[in-house]
């Protein structure tokens, strides 16, 4: 009987597999946390909706995708909002009608988010609840009775229509549903504002709720116009959305809370 030439070696030990370990889980991570900052400023960010401003397009709890590269990158696009430059680089004017996420114009730490309603050169003003825009009435049809809930649980009770907005850059006419609860009150009666070179003019779909354009003053809630520089991006689509009337701790109530029918709606 011959024997192996090489005959296997006993008791040798494995060789040690630990820092690999160790390096390989550290690369991921880094991976991981690079792919989102990149993804975070260059392409999508997350929002939740806090107040009812925007209802009935958006509802309070709603978390939706904005899409950053829409209107070119400022420095409010970067966490932290560095100031690298001045201006948008990649810059493209936003269309009449759009649902747009911006930094507000007082305090350019908090994010707003509002219908663009008015665009450089838009002569707008608003007569008895009455949008008018160019000098025509903007129409609102189909009318019908709406009842919401706002982000400090007050029921609000409302009529409803579907306003069709006029596009821009020869742009087909806008339709979304906007909330109106008076005709009556400053938000209703506005002096005609023309909306100057490098800004936009912003407005709430919940006409009666919302802090926007329509308030030109020095008071802490007054946006007036907003400069082109301060958005952020185009909102795009409904991801999540959770009505949250009870607390937290209820954990039985959490599946009737989501809002099943809104998630992966798109925003119009």
């Amino acid at each position: 009987m011959s024997t192996p030439e090489h005959p296997p070696t006993t008791g040798a030990s494995k060789p040690e597999k630990g820092g690999n370990t160790v390096l390989d889980s550290l690369r991921t991570i880094i991976t991981v946390v690079l792919v989102v900052t990149v993804v975070r400023t260059f392409l999508f960010e997350s929002f939740v909706i806090p107040s009812g401003s925007m209802i009935p397009t958006l509802q309070v709890g709603d978390y939706i995708w904005v899409s950053k590269f829409s209107y070119g990158y400022s420095k409010y696009s970067f966490p932290f909002s560095p100031n690298l430059f001045e201006g948008r680089v990649f810059g493209a004017e936003p269309h009449r009608g759009d649902v747009a996420v911006f930094r507000y114009t007082k305090d350019t730490s908090v994010d707003y988010i509002k219908r663009i309603v008015g665009l450089p050169g838009d002569h707008i003003q608003v007569t008895n609840g009455h949008l008018i825009l160019n000098g025509q009435e903007v129409p609102c049809l189909n009318p019908h009775n709406y009842t919401t809930r706002d982000e400090t649980q007050v029921d609000m009770e409302g009529e409803a229509c579907t306003e069709q907005l006029p596009g821009s850059a020869n742009g087909t006419v806008v339709r979304h549903d906007i909330l109106k609860l008076t005709d009556e009150g400053p938000q209703n009666n506005t002096p005609e504002y023309v909306v100057p070179p490098g800004y936009f003019f912003a407005m709430g779909d919940n006409r009666d709720d919302s802090a926007d354009s329509r308030f030109m003053g020095d008071g802490p809630k007054d946006l007036g116009f907003v400069p082109m520089e301060n958005l952020v991006g185009r909102a795009q689509r409904i991801f999540f959305s959770v009505q949250s009337s009870h607390p937290f701790w209820q954990v039985w109530y959490w599946p009737a809370e989501i809002r099943w029918a809104r998630i992966l709606r798109g925003v119009s």
